[in-house]
């Protein structure tokens, strides 16, 4: 017995994304913005400009004085900008008979960058072994560092000149060297403490079970982290240093040794003062600071932020 066969049933369309309501595209959620948002960026701006030339306002006075002469800063009422520009200003402060200025510049070069690698040198192994041990004595050790940090060279000033004065060294760049970077150690070993102690132990145990010496582990796997508290050591002493000036004026009697912060006062006399040279040689005297904070910026706004985000 035949049977006859029915009309073929069609065959299902292909499914397309509209039809897959679950399977379509999904679109990213916007983000939404503040209320105001948009409008405080121009008051952001205007904030950020006001505050920056309140900051720059001195040195842009400071700047152009030192292209005026003598007379013209002295003039009443006063210019604001030079009738007459003396760029030779910056030519002649450096042979002036008040102070020789290239031997200044020299020492102030030489003390802060020597006091700044002492202050490492003996801050870092510090640091580093104060945040690994615990030792008897150790919260009395950093309350005596804590402590002389309260202390400034020019408190002391009367003690530190019969102290080096009994070692045979005043007058001398190795004196101010040794009393900047002491002066130093109790800051540079507290912010480099607070970064030793940041890091895990685990990581030197990790190291010493594959063969590494203690130096080792010092210096290849603890140091490179810490870099942000090195940096940031490194500006506040060498700036400490550069601007030094009550114990350098005592100590350092010679003109030849003495440090721009000391040889910036012999502009200024009681009857008489070289105004024009005062703010060219302020000009010179804040551009390798400036240069240096250029150089490790990044680093250091690093350091300074360092444990304010968890």
């Amino acid at each position: 017995m035949s049977t006859v066969a029915g009309p073929a049933a069609p065959s299902p369309a292909p499914e397309t994304p509209s039809a897959r309501p679950h399977l379509r595209r999904r679109s990213a959620p916007k983000v939404q913005e503040a209320p105001g948002a948009r409008g405080s960026i121009p008051l952001r701006v205007i904030a950020g400009a006001v505050v920056a030339l309140v900051f720059l306002l001195p040195y842009a006075v400071m700047l152009i004085g030192s292209f005026k002469s003598r007379p013209e800063i002295l003039r009443i009422p006063p210019t604001y900008l030079p009738e007459e520009w003396h760029p030779d200003n910056y030519v002649s402060m450096w042979s002036t008979p008040e102070t020789p200025l290239p031997d200044n510049l020299t020492s102030t070069l030489v003390i802060a960058g020597c006091a700044t690698l002492l202050t490492l040198a003996v801050a870092t192994p510090a640091a580093y072994y104060t945040a690994r041990f615990r030792f008897p004595g150790r919260l009395a050790f950093l309350f005596c560092v804590l402590v002389t940090q309260m202390l400034q060279p020019a408190v002391l000033v009367a003690g530190l000149f019969r102290q080096v004065l009994s070692w045979g060294i005043q007058d001398t760049w190795l004196a101010m060297i040794l009393i900047n970077a002491a002066f130093n150690m109790s800051f540079a070993t507290w912010i480099m403490h607070s970064f030793f102690a940041s890091i895990p132990k685990e990581l030197d145990e990790a190291a010493q079970i594959d063969g590494a010496s203690r130096w080792t582990v010092f210096f290849r796997v603890t140091l490179p982290l810490v870099w942000p508290g090195i940096v940031t050591a490194v500006i506040f002493t060498f700036v400490a240093a550069w601007n030094e000036f009550a114990a350098s004026l005592v100590i350092l009697t010679s003109a030849e040794n003495q440090p721009l912060s000391v040889a910036l006062t012999k502009f200024v006399g009681q009857y008489d003062s070289a105004w024009q040279y005062v703010f060219g040689v302020s000009i010179v005297a804040i551009v390798p600071v400036v240069l240096l904070f250029a150089a490790i910026e990044k680093r250091l706004v690093a350091g300074l932020t360092a444990g304010s985000v968890k």
